[in-house]
């Protein structure tokens, strides 16, 4: 999930506690009971999933061998989520519908949905159909045959944020929407392909803007992918464009998300009266395909790839794009 726009009015508070709180446990406790039958809810419940989900430190953490174990079970978790919805995505299905599934698979998997109540958001996922470019928020009106959906999902397991998106074609899709698609998730892949030490931030966004923008589409300027860990959002920020051999230099245990927005218009976006919304401003359609990855010492490990193979659009499992991806390499 991209940090959202500045909304001074409800700045994030300093940890995910003191968040829950001054939004009031009365409403957690009527949310989670439908699916915590035979589980007791407690406070100590939310401060093992939310401890550290606060602000940005300001400095870039450079992360252990421990601390990839957590990556890799949050992660597994938040793609197993995703796999979990594709016979669910089809037409007649709400967004809100969505939302509820994945809320329910969270509490049953000991996982919770980071994006509940962050900065006065009251869903559990980002819902973002055919214009919307991300930060769609679920409601009752069901997906149409043609429609494009991203479902963004992050998950907090034992303080450790695994985040996600992915895109379903809902029934039957025109065209140009499969290849916009397809452009996307290849635009994904080709900045993950350039992570290892020594290379820079402005190398994946440079790897990214050259492919999207020789298959004729557009990159996102308004959103990046962001570091994580313990916390949700977190340094560096990393754009989808940019100039190789700039930016932060990537270095072993840094964590960070990959989550170009591709346009197949005009890059300008706008944000709607909902504070969250945000849409194509000549109304193209957009895509979005977003991993966690880390750094190890010869290159990257992908948190979030699908253990069924289900997060690539031609059907074969992203893992396998790195040589650590599946390995586990620290």
């Amino acid at each position: 999930m991209p940090p959202a726009p500045p909304r001074p009015a409800s700045e994030p508070t300093p940890s995910g506690v003191a968040r829950i709180l001054l939004c009031g446990v009365n409403f957690l406790i009527y949310k989670l009971k439908p699916a915590t039958t035979n589980r007791e809810f407690s406070m100590t419940f939310v401060e093992s999933h939310l401890a550290g989900s606060g602000r940005k430190s300001g400095q870039i953490k450079l992360h252990g061998p421990e601390d990839f174990e957590g990556m890799r079970l949050a992660g597994r978790v938040t793609a197993e989520a995703l796999d979990m919805l594709v016979p669910h995505v089809k037409p007649g299905v709400t967004t809100k519908e969505l939302d509820d599934l994945v809320f329910d698979f969270a509490i049953a998997n000991g996982a919770y949905p980071a994006p509940l109540d962050y900065r006065g958001y009251r869903k559990s996922i980002c819902t973002s159909i055919n214009h919307v470019v991300c930060h769609g928020i679920p409601d009752d009106k069901p997906l149409r045959d043609g429609d494009i959906v991203n479902v963004d999902v992050t998950f907090i397991i034992d303080g450790w944020h695994g985040d996600a998106s992915r895109m379903f074609a809902v029934g039957e899709v025109p065209r140009r929407a499969q290849r916009l698609i397809d452009v996307t998730y290849e635009s994904l892949m080709r900045g993950i392909s350039v992570v290892k030490p020594g290379a820079t931030t402005g190398d994946i966004g440079a790897a990214i803007q050259r492919f999207a923008e020789a298959e004729r589409c557009s990159v996102v300027r308004d959103f990046c992918g962001h570091g994580l860990g313990r916390l949700f959002h977190d340094e560096p920020n990393i754009l989808h464009y940019g100039v190789a051999g700039q930016g932060v230099e990537l270095r072993p245990g840094m964590f960070f998300t990959i989550e170009p927005m591709i346009n197949l218009g005009r890059p300008q976006v706008k944000i709607l009266g909902d504070g969250w919304t945000a849409v194509t401003r000549d109304r193209s359609l957009s895509a979005q395909f977003e991993h966690s990855l880390g750094v190890t010492e010869t290159g990257v490990e992908i948190f979030t790839a699908s253990p069924a193979g289900l997060d690539n659009p031609n059907g074969a499992s992203s893992s396998g794009a790195s040589p650590d991806a599946a390995a586990g390499a620290e």
